[in-house]
Parts: structure tokens; C-alpha cells; sequence
């Protein structure tokens, strides 16, 4: 596919405009910009108890090391000695109070990245330990949260399990995940003139990390600049937390009066940075002899660490999600938001949704493995119909599951499918073979109102090229060749034609982070109002000059036509430039129809849900636990799609992710609070080989989105991950052949190998 495309790119494959930076290792990331020759580097000491009092900090050792040039602590911070967002609970070091393994202490700064790795080795912290909590169960019994705990509720559940002809209770648990970006934690900081800063950040959230230095720095905000062209991944973990890295570079920049570069290794990453929140539910599901759900109830808690960081907008989404696709007329949930001596969780893709979910979906299957049904039955008969109401109050109104699903079952042959694999369980002991069908309906829209909204500018220069910036980030997910394309559909011009700048806090501010799958709504639509700025001033001003009415005048394939004639869409730029019209202009969006109320939890937290199913099929090894994903196929919803070639790699992606998630990716920590799954060697993430032979990855053909977004499309950046969960429940029907229909299955998530041979194992329950 050519870099140069033709107009009216709108639905055309368009490759990822940095593609050819990536595979040619071009694409320059925070860790790749040239420093001056004095450039510092900065290190951190850490903590190597979980939780305790620090009685002495000894860092005499420490600063006396060859080539250190000073340390930092707690009282090199002039401002806020804080780098949480929401809540101000996450000391960038603590004054006396240690809460996780791996608690950063204090920093050095040296003339190396080694010399201060070394050097942080020596100091000596004298503690009084104290006993952690880790664990999710204690911290309830103990009622130690990082907030309070929330309830929802619609209809009378227990009238509701009265009316139910069967009832079921579980158990079930469900592990966290490691972001494991490509790219780790880092930031550069760059003193500049009169006491301002420039800071490169690799961050989702620059506006956030700019609030938070100038609060630890006791600066206005404008005296701060970051900076981010892109980032080598993200998943969530660079929305709050990057702040931290960006706040401590700041305080040795500011220290030293020199540039400073701080990056973190893997292992350190992977050990002081956030996860997914893993989950613990208990719950007990109403239903009728057809499989109908009358009621459901519910107790959700999660691992949250010792702070808040986004533990509450997180478990607010998942209380959202228990629903998934089904229409529950009776629902009673309480969400826990469990304060361990753990390091503190954070955004993950699908942010809460998937742990959601992930309980709703097993119930279902419990409900078909005791009616000895199809599941895929059950969750047809639950489906929402069109305008009923989630739990929350909000109209579902845009609802397709029924019709993908249907579509996705007779494509996979699904049904034809499930019969051959249970005849094939009947020949074979020792292998068996699962499938399993699983939709997705998904919200869309930050749970914070205010947080939806989205800035652009663009310029237009007398050659006729456009420079585009906007308040989102590149993480590799496409957004840049998306506004590229919006952008240069607008204008009728080669999208060629159309660059984009780095994110920059100097030039969009009070920007919201790229996440919530909006990056593309809320952006795009303020890059589209800044070009109809634009076209607008270029038509009144043209129609003026050739004595037209503004209707006669049109921009097409890289001109502009003036009524009966034609030129050049770098003429008319130049014409304007000459009478003196503004070339650059603003663009704002704000989502419309959202709201909710926190205490009545009712509302209309999303401006739509976007839709997805998945059919997987595995192998599993029944003496070994072993699992092989053999085939997938995907139907998704993405509305009218802007570039199907950046969509389906999204989708392939998230599916991907979900799949290690569920499967593979196990986080472990030793009876000292140390996590030892923190490098590649002992954390598993998929690998291409774990992409199945045979795999089938569709989009839904649909008019489009039915709220005024971008094009009518959809966004697509989260609801993908939990199309997984079809693999983790086809383990399930591959453990159920073996087991038989007669106990009660317990399958732990990620399904691992000891996962599996335990849950073949609990038959005997």
C-alpha cells in the first residue's frame, strides 16, 4: 500500500503511517531523543519489605559513590509530595510509611544510568516491619479499602429468587495482567529559560502529567511543557502512572539545573508499576427451567494495592459490565475496592469491563452445564432486545448481538462444530477438544463525564500541506493515520498532503487521556470542526474574491472548484494567505447525551455500546494441562469503518491480549510481597505462535453507528479483548467432556496448565 492515496480515503486500507519507521527502526521514542553531553540519568532505591516503618534513611554510601552527583528524597520536593490524580494517596516517596515491595525510597543522580543503578544498591534503610495484607478475602474481613465500597441495584432480587425455578451459587477467581509495553517507564526533562520545563513523557495522559510536575514543583502549569510523538504501547499503563517518572526527572532537573533522563529496566518496571485489578466474585443466579435469568447477585472485590489511582472509575465500569449482553431484570452487585500492601492497580485495557464480564459469562455457563443446554442457547434467550434498560437506567438502543451472533454461528458452523468435537471427546481419554461462543457489548465514553471531551489545531502552510496536532497519543493503535485520513477527506486532498505533530501540552491543553476506546471520537471530531473552521474562512473568503455564493465553491480531488473553474488547492491556500485569512485554526468536541449520577448510580454513562462475538475451539492435554487454541473466528462491530486494515489488527490485537490474559499471563508474588514474575523469562505474554493456524477475523456490516460520531464509526480499542473470553470458556467444555456433567467445574483464570489439571481435578467437590 502506497504512502500517497488518493482522496476520499474514508473506508480504505490504509497502512499505519508510521509502519515503515517501525520496521525499519526509525521511529523515535522518548528513550531516542539526543540529550546534551551533560545529560544526568537517574535511578531509584527501593524498598525490600512490604510494609513498615522507615526508622533511618543512610544514603551516605550512596552519594559517595564515584560519579554520583546528589540523591533525591522527600525533602527535595518544594510542592505536593504526591503523584495521585484522582485521589492524593500515592506519595512520589514516602515520608515514613512503606506499603509495597519495591516502594521507590529515594533516587540517584549520576553521570550514568549504571553508575546510578549501582549506587542505589548502597543505601541502608533501617525498618520496623510490619504485617502486610495481600490478600483480597483478608483485606474485606479487615475492611481495609483505598475507597468505600459501592452498590448497585435494579428490581427486588429476592423476590426475584423466589421466582426462579433454580438457583446457583460460586465462587470464582480472576488474575491480574501486566501491561508489558514495549517500550518501559521513561522520562526526559530539559530545563529551559526563567525556570521553565520541557519534559518527554511516554504517557497517555500528557495533561495530567503536566498538572502533577507543576503541583510538585510548586509552578504554574504554563511554565510546563510535554511532550509525547508516540509511544511503544500502552494497554493503560501509561495514563496515570507516568507522572511519577516525569515528576522525579523534573525534581533532579530542577535540582541539578541540568537535563535528566529517567528509564526504568523491565524487572524495575514490572515491579513498581501497576496491573489489571484481578477480581474475586461470589455470587448466586436465579433462573427458570428454560434458562432465563430472573435474578442475579453479586459480590465483586478487587486487589486494588495500597492506593486509589483509578481503582474507582475501574470497578464503577465493572459494576457496568456485569451484564454484558443479557438483560438481568433483577440485579443486586456491591463492589469491594480492596486496600493490599501491593503495588497499586491500575487502567488496563477494557478498564474494569472485561473483570465484569468475565461473571456474568461463567454464570452463564454454570447455568448450561446444570440445564445440560448449549450455552450458546442460554445466552440467546438472555439477549437485550431494543430500548430495555441496563442496570444503570441506560437504554440500549443500538443492540445487533441477536443478528452478529447469528450471522458469526452460521459462518463458523458453530452448531455442526460442536457435535464433531463431542464425538471426537468420546473417542479420545487423554485429549479433548472445547469450543465455545462468546458476544461483547461494550460502552463507550469515559465514566467521568468531563473527561470527554477533545481539542485540535491545524494549520495549513502556503505549499498547501496541513499540519495536524490533537490532544490524543499514538501508542501503535493507529489513531494518527485515522485523523490523518479524517483530516484529509475534509479537504478533498491527498492524505500525502496531510503530517501530524507531536502531542504537546503547549499547543492542545487540558487535554483528556487516550483512553476509553475514544481516542478516535473524541479527537477525530475536534481535527474535523478545526478543518470546517478552515474550509468555512477559505469559501467566504474565495466566494468574496470571484463574486460566487459560498455554495458554488467546493474542494475536490486536490482543488477547489469555483463555480464553472478550477485550481489548485495550493493556489487557493496562497490566495487566501495573500488576502490575509487566518490559515490555523482550533477544533473543539464534546460528547453529547452523557451523564450520570454517582449516587444514584443512574444514568447515561456511555454514548453508545459497540458489539462483538467470537467462536474459539482448543485442544487440551488432559494428563499435562496443556491448551492449543486451534481456530478462531471473529464478527465485530466497528460501525462504518474508517480504515478496516488498522480496525482488524485492533481487533487481532485485543483478542490477542485477552487470549494471555485468560490463558497464560500469571502474576505471582512470594510470602514476602516480592513479585517474581517480572521479566520475560518468568511472565508469559502470547507470541505469534500462539495465533491459531486456522482464523477468521470479519467486520460487521452495519449503516453505521446510529449516534453522530466520526463518520458513523465505532471505536475499537478495547471491546476486542474480551472476545477471549471464548477461549477460556471453550476450556471449560474441554475439562466438562472429561469431568463429566455431574460436579460443579472450577476453573481459575488464566487457565494455565496447573490451572487446568486442578479444575480436572475438582470433580470430586
Amino acid at each position: 500500500m502506497s504512502d500517497v492515496i488518493n482522496v476520499s480515503t474514508m473506508g480504505h486500507q490504509i497502512h499505519h503511517e508510521s509502519a515503515h519507521l517501525h520496521v525499519s527502526g526509525n521511529a523515535q521514542y522518548v528513550d531516542d531523543i539526543s540529550l546534551p553531553i551533560n545529560a544526568l540519568h537517574v535511578a531509584l532505591g527501593v524498598s525490600r519489605i512490604a510494609r513498615g516503618k522507615i526508622l533511618e534513611l543512610d544514603l551516605t554510601q550512596v552519594k559517595e559513590f564515584p560519579g554520583v552527583i546528589t540523591v533525591l528524597t522527600t525533602a527535595d520536593i518544594p510542592g505536593e509530595n504526591n503523584f495521585g490524580g484522582a485521589v492524593k494517596d500515592d506519595p512520589i516517596f514516602p515520608e515514613s510509611q512503606i506499603d509495597f515491595y519495591g516502594q521507590p525510597l529515594f533516587a540517584v543522580i549520576a553521570t550514568s544510568h549504571l553508575i546510578a543503578k549501582q549506587a542505589a544498591q548502597l543505601a541502608r534503610v533501617k525498618v520496623e516491619e510490619e504485617t502486610p495484607i495481600f490478600d483480597i478475602r483478608e483485606a474485606i474481613e479487615k475492611n481495609n479499602f483505598v475507597l468505600p465500597p459501592v452498590a448497585i441495584e435494579r428490581g427486588n432480587v429476592e423476590q426475584g429468587f423466589l421466582s426462579s425455578t433454580h438457583r446457583l451459587k460460586n465462587s470464582i477467581q480472576l488474575g491480574g495482567q501486566e501491561h508489558f509495553y514495549l517500550e518501559g517507564q521513561i522520562a526526559c526533562a530539559i530545563p529551559m529559560e526563567d525556570g521553565e520545563l520541557t519534559i518527554y513523557s511516554s504517557t497517555q495522559h500528557p495533561s495530567e502529567v503536566q498538572h502533577l510536575v507543576s503541583h510538585a514543583l510548586n509552578k504554574p502549569a504554563a511554565m510546563i511543557r510535554i511532550e509525547c510523538k508516540r509511544m511503544g504501547g500502552g494497554f493503560g499503563g501509561k495514563e496515570s502512572q507516568p507522572a511519577w517518572f516525569a515528576i522525579i526527572a523534573a525534581l533532579a532537573a530542577e535540582k541539578t539545573k541540568l537535563p535528566v533522563k529517567l528509564r526504568v529496566d523491565r524487572e524495575m518496571d514490572m515491579t513498581i508499576t501497576g496491573k489489571r485489578h484481578d477480581f474475586e466474585f461470589d455470587y448466586e443466579v436465579g433462573f427458570d427451567a428454560n434458562g432465563m435469568i430472573l435474578s442475579f447477585d453479586v459480590m465483586m472485590a478487587s486487589r486494588c494495592g495500597f492506593s486509589a489511582d483509578l481503582s474507582g472509575p475501574v470497578n464503577d465500569r465493572a459494576l457496568f459490565h456485569l451484564d454484558n449482553c443479557y438483560f438481568i431484570p433483577n440485579v443486586r452487585a456491591i463492589s469491594y475496592r480492596c486496600k493490599t500492601n501491593t503495588v497499586s492497580n491500575t487502567a488496563f485495557r477494557g478498564f474494569g469491563g472485561p473483570q465484569g464480564m468475565y461473571c456474568i459469562e461463567y454464570a452463564i455457563e454454570d447455568i448450561a452445564d446444570y440445564l445440560k443446554i448449549d450455552p450458546l442457547e442460554i445466552r440467546q434467550k438472555n439477549f437485550y432486545k431494543k430500548n430495555m434498560l441496563t442496570h444503570f437506567d441506560m437504554p440500549v438502543e443500538d443492540i445487533i448481538i441477536e443478528d452478529l451472533v447469528d450471522q458469526l454461528s452460521q459462518s463458523s458452523h458453530y452448531l455442526k462444530r460442536r457435535e464433531q468435537i463431542n464425538k471426537f471427546n468420546q473417542q479420545n481419554n487423554h485429549f479433548k477438544r472445547g469450543i465455545s461462543l462468546t458476544p461483547v457489548k461494550f460502552g463507550i465514553s469515559f465514566t467521568a463525564t468531563h473527561f470527554n471531551q477533545a481539542g485540535a489545531l491545524i494549520h495549513i502552510y502556503t505549499d498547501g500541506s496541513i499540519l495536524v496536532n490533537h490532544g490524543g497519543l499514538e501508542m501503535g493503535q493507529g489513531l494518527n493515520t485515522k485523523i490523518r485520513q479524517i483530516v484529509a477527506n475534509e479537504f478533498n486532498v491527498d492524505y500525502s498532503v496531510v503530517k501530524m505533530s507531536a502531542t504537546d501540552t503547549s499547543k492542545i491543553p487540558n487535554t483528556s487521556a487516550t483512553a476509553a476506546s475514544s481516542g478516535t471520537d473524541l479527537n477525530g471530531m475536534a481535527s474535523q470542526n478545526a478543518a470546517q473552521t478552515l474550509i468555512s474562512r477559505m469559501k467566504e473568503f474565495l466566494a468574496s474574491k470571484y463574486q460566487l455564493s459560498v455554495t458554488d465553491i467546493k474542494f475536490k480531488n486536490n482543488e477547489v472548484l469555483l463555480g464553472s473553474q478550477a485550481i489548485s488547492f495550493e493556489k487557493a491556500v496562497k490566495e487566501c494567505y495573500v488576502g490575509r485569512i487566518s490559515l490555523s485554526a482550533t477544533g473543539f468536541y464534546a460528547t453529547p447525551k452523557i451523564h450520570y449520577d454517582s449516587k444514584t448510580r443512574k444514568g447515561r454513562p456511555f454514548f453508545y455500546f459497540s458489539y462483538g462475538a467470537a467462536v474459539s475451539e482448543v485442544i487440551i492435554d488432559t494428563l499435562t494441562g496443556e491448551m492449543k487454541l486451534l481456530q478462531v473466528d471473529i464478527l465485530h462491530d466497528v460501525g462504518q469503518s474508517i480504515n478496516p486494515a488498522i480496525d482488524i489488527g485492533q481487533i487481532e490485537g485485543g483478542f490477542v491480549q485477552g487470549l494471555g490474559w485468560l490463558t497464560t499471563e500469571e502474576l505471582w508474588w512470594n510470602p514476602k510481597g516480592k513479585l517474581m514474575t517480572n521479566s520475560p523469562s518468568t511472565y508469559k505474554i502470547p507470541t505469534a505462535l500462539d495465533w491459531p493456524k486456522h482464523a477468521k477475523t470479519n467486520l460487521y456490516v452495519s449503516t453505521g453507528n446510529i449516534e453522530n460520531t466520526i463518520y458513523k464509526s465505532k471505536a475499537v480499542g478495547e471491546p476486542p479483548l474480551m472476545l477471549a473470553f471464548s477461549v477460556f470458556h471453550a476450556i471449560k467444555h474441554a475439562i466438562r467432556s472429561k469431568v463429566g456433567q455431574e460436579c460443579t467445574l472450577h476453573l481459575s483464570a488464566p487457565a494455565t496448565p496447573e490451572s487446568i489439571l486442578n479444575a480436572l481435578n475438582s470433580h470430586n467437590d
